[in-house]
């Protein structure tokens, strides 16, 4: 049976590396610190690769280069009856954060290994979503799509 009312949200993530750290952010959801990738969602009129650039921005301060498509990842937040479809960039980031006006919300930018971030997914409501370490995985895994995989047909 299908739902007149299901509209899932889209929603894009950045994953940058360096020297085996993640680019992660922590921010403040529902009064809680949880860890995320810099994302968000996406815009009217934007690539999704756009989106993604624009959110690392606008939640790290580091200016992102996509390279290419990680995944596409659905969620369902039970709790709330919300369907998130990510789509997760890898890339490259700026040295040093371009800009130190960051989000409402976002409290700062860290670097975290993989592990890191696991062990921050096993307290309950640390880390953002699922999605979050299984857009980390799949990139160490070598999980690769070129960003012509996603288009804007305009």
């Amino acid at each position: 049976m299908f739902r007149d009312d299901f509209v899932p949200r889209v929603t894009v993530a950045a994953i940058a590396e360096r020297d085996g750290k993640f680019l992660m952010i922590e921010e403040t959801v529902s009064g809680k610190l949880c860890i995320n990738q810099p994302a968000g969602h996406w815009d009217r009129g934007e690539s999704l690769a756009e989106a993604a650039a624009r959110e690392a921005l606008e939640e790290s301060g580091y200016q992102f280069t996509p390279l290419g498509l990680v995944g596409i990842y659905t969620w369902t937040r039970k709790d709330k009856d919300r369907t998130f479809v990510r789509f997760c960039f890898h890339g490259e980031v700026s040295n040093q954060p371009v800009s130190d006006k960051l989000d409402d919300g976002i409290e700062r930018a860290i670097w975290m290994t993989r592990d890191e971030v696991a062990t921050e997914a096993k307290k309950p409501g640390r880390i953002r979503s699922p999605m979050v370490l299984a857009g980390i995985d799949a990139y160490l895994a070598g999980t690769r799509l070129p960003l012509s995989a996603v288009s804007l047909i305009t």
